[in-house]
């Protein structure tokens, strides 16, 4: 299987399964002499880990991350950073149902087919716990740019949408609720909007929205290696992305290039920004911000009728632990994937490479 690194020069490979003994990565590129706050890597870590809250899955799970290799006395030596989040909480027995099946809308069929075999315990590689990985990555990725700070939250759960500007929104409210909804209200409308789908065994999908400030002007190059586009790989990369927007996004297409333009300040600032921080692909200092959608979650607890290994119908139900909406725990891997892009962006800037 191939496809496990991200990166140019900040390259993130991970490894493991929902199921198996543990997952990790390895970090190779980060510079040399960078002090870790170990803390705050685990805290990065909390805010992904099931079990935190009564709308998202149940599995139990201290998410702690133990380090091998490429740091010394605190600091990043420059060598590959190896870590490991082993799993403690399996229930291998509640996918013995689905042996032999396929369920609607996962990997689970695709994989079958592409590789003549599958690790059917929780999805085994296509499981969204392997992002538990990119989370670390990025939290180290996070201590190497101090200066940009990156925050996502919950926008739209279902059809409960926050019309609110980022710019209108107190982000140090977004970690006040389960949900990590910056604005109280909403949060609580979107809260008990996913209690009862999850009474109903059901799923919803919803949108994360991200910012990030104090970016540098020059990141990116305007061909192949716009920045917006690695962007948009990082989050369409992502378990159950269905859509990236930047900037006006879609929006855009409903107004007038005079309406859309943003006009320039003396100081090369914008008036607006509509261009959500990034023109020809590389970023112009203003913010970046843009939108993330999520289906909801394939699992449901439901009857349903599928096919088994042989294309014979079959009727099974959904079981296990499973989240009624993944965009509460998504909004940590928003902001690491995020994370991942400037930090290699920003060393591919310094050495000239791009």
């Amino acid at each position: 299987m191939a496809g496990n690194t991200f990166g140019q020069l900040f390259k993130v490979t991970t490894f493991g399964e929902s199921h198996g003994k543990a997952l990790g990565g390895i970090i190779d590129g980060c510079p040399s002499g960078i002090t870790l706050d170990f803390d705050a890597i685990q805290a990065e870590l909390d805010r992904r880990k099931p079990g935190q809250s009564k709308i998202v899955t149940q599995r139990k799970e201290p998410d702690s991350v133990e380090f091998f290799s490429g740091i010394f006395e605190g600091k990043t030596t420059g060598t590959p950073i190896g870590f490991a989040i082993h799993n403690t909480n399996q229930k291998s027995k509640d996918y013995s149902h689905i042996k032999d099946s396929y369920r609607p809308s996962h990997a689970d069929y695709v994989y079958d087919k592409k590789y003549g075999f599958r690790d059917y315990r929780g999805g085994g590689r296509s499981s969204a716990r392997e992002t538990v990985s990119r989370v670390v990555a990025g939290a180290i990725a996070k201590q190497m740019l101090p200066e940009i700070k990156i925050n996502a939250f919950v926008s739209q759960v279902g059809e409960l949408k926050l019309d609110k500007s980022y710019e209108d929104l107190d982000f140090s409210k977004i970690e006040s609720n389960p949900v990590r909804c910056p604005d109280p209200e909403m949060a609580a409308q979107m809260e008990e909007y996913i209690k009862a789908i999850k009474k109903e065994g059901d799923t919803i999908g919803g949108v994360i929205s991200c910012v990030a400030k104090n970016v540098p002007i020059g990141l990116g190059e305007p061909v192949f290696d716009k920045l917006h586009a690695e962007l948009g790989k990082a989050m369409l990369s992502i378990n159950a992305v269905k859509g990236f927007e930047y900037g006006s996004g879609f929006q855009g297409v409903t107004m007038k290039g005079s309406a859309h333009n943003d006009s320039f300040n003396s100081d090369g600032t914008t008036k607006t920004n509509k261009s959500g921080g990034v023109q020809g692909g590389i970023s112009n200092g203003m913010d970046i911000y843009f939108n993330v959608a999520f289906k909801p979650v394939a699992t449901v607890l439901q009857g349903y009728e599928t096919i088994d290994k042989d294309g014979n119908k079959v009727k099974t139900q959904g079981k296990g632990r499973h989240d009624p909406c993944v965009v509460p725990r998504a909004v940590p891997i928003v902001e690491a994937m995020t994370a991942l892009v400037l930090a290699d962006y920003t060393l591919l800037a310094k050495t000239n490479k791009i």
